[in-house]
């Protein structure tokens, strides 16, 4: 085959890549939804079914084994008894998803029933309580999560992290908006959870390793820091007097539209650790920020916040910049762990 000299290939090839992909993710995304929508109708007219023979205490079971072992003769894989109750499940937990045509459903029914697959549903389907499952449903939506993602937000207790810093109001608004950035303490979460960077809990680490872990696992740590996200740069290095400083990592936020700077701290944190910070901010505020962006903020990471929140109010208290202290954690902490977390919040919000 002839070859052509100062060819633009390789850009079409990939131009082509992409409209491929994109192609077949709205295919799949097409075909998942027609999916839900299906098993939402069977789900409907098992509990019909069953309303009918409800005499009988069994009959529900009794039905779902049956209807199981009929499709699967006739349909091959995919219609176990458990997943037949999950389309029966489904319909008792969302029952007006797909009751009105498309056109007079309300704003948050048509998005639900057009932008979620059937794998999402079963992801929320597991969550009981309705108020967090709302909210999960808003941040699948509006961050065009994968089920994958959703579950990885859902395990490590995205809701309850996020209520940590948040009063009774702003809970109850995070289930009925999703996640509302107006001001930088909007975008702080505590704890930040970094299991995915696969580093065991009690294996000795330095710092360094662990901002490069965080950079081989960049598009995981953005999900985790949130939406309106970008990354600028790592070891960002800032010059005075002919010596050199260096910020572990440096972020831009599309929202508040400021710089986000990123301090990773091993052990408990000290007074000198803020101070680091505030004269990080100081700097990209004098000789970095644009007129029309906001002062930077700067967040601290560390394993521990010293003896308690007291410590971190001394060391943060009279300073106009922003900067805000969180722990990380390297695995997913048990929802008791954060219930209790949470409740020591509550109970320093009311004394203070």
């Amino acid at each position: 085959m002839k070859q052509i000299v100062k060819s633009n290939y390789p850009v079409l090839l990939n131009s082509v890549f992409l409209l491929l992909q994109e192609a077949r993710r709205k295919t799949v995304t097409q075909i998942n939804t027609v999916m839900a929508e299906t098993y939402w109708h069977i789900g409907r007219m098992i509990i019909v079914e069953e309303q009918k023979g409800k005499e009988r205490d069994d009959y529900g079971e009794y039905l779902i084994k049956r209807l199981s072992d009929d499709l699967t003769k006739r349909f091959g894989k995919g219609f176990t008894e458990r997943n037949v109750w999950w389309m029966r499940q489904f319909y008792h937990v969302y029952p007006k998803l797909y009751a009105l045509r498309a056109e007079s459903q309300d704003k948050k029914l048509y998005a639900l029933s057009r932008e979620l697959s059937w794998t999402h549903f079963r992801i929320l389907m597991r969550l009981t309580d309705e108020s967090i499952r709302r909210f999960y449903e808003i941040e699948t939506i509006k961050n065009n999560w994968s089920s994958r993602e959703l579950e990885r937000q859902i395990n490590s207790l995205l809701f309850e992290r996020l209520s940590l810093s948040r009063n009774k109001k702003k809970v109850l608004s995070l289930a009925k908006k999703g996640q509302v950035i107006v001001k930088p303490e909007d975008v702080v979460k505590d704890p930040y959870v970094l299991e995915f960077l696969g580093i065991p809990e009690k294996s000795y680490y330095r710092e360094n390793q662990l901002e490069q872990k965080l950079i081989d696992h960049l598009q995981e740590f953005i999900l985790e820091l949130g939406k309106g996200f970008t990354f600028v740069g790592r070891q960002k290095r800032i010059t005075i007097d002919n010596e050199h400083y260096y910020i572990d990592l440096v972020f831009y936020h599309r929202v508040l539209r400021c710089m986000v700077l990123i301090d990773l701290k091993i052990g408990v944190l000290s007074h000198s650790d803020v101070g680091q910070m505030n004269f990080y901010l100081n700097y990209i505020k004098d000789k970095e920020m644009l007129e029309t962006e906001n002062p930077p903020i700067g967040i601290i990471l560390c394993t521990e916040r010293n003896k308690g929140r007291i410590f971190v109010e001394y060391a943060l208290g009279g300073l106009t910049n922003k900067i805000f202290v969180s722990k990380y954690k390297l695995y997913l902490p048990t929802k008791s762990e954060l219930e209790k977390e949470i409740r020591a919040e509550t109970k320093r919000l009311i004394s203070s």
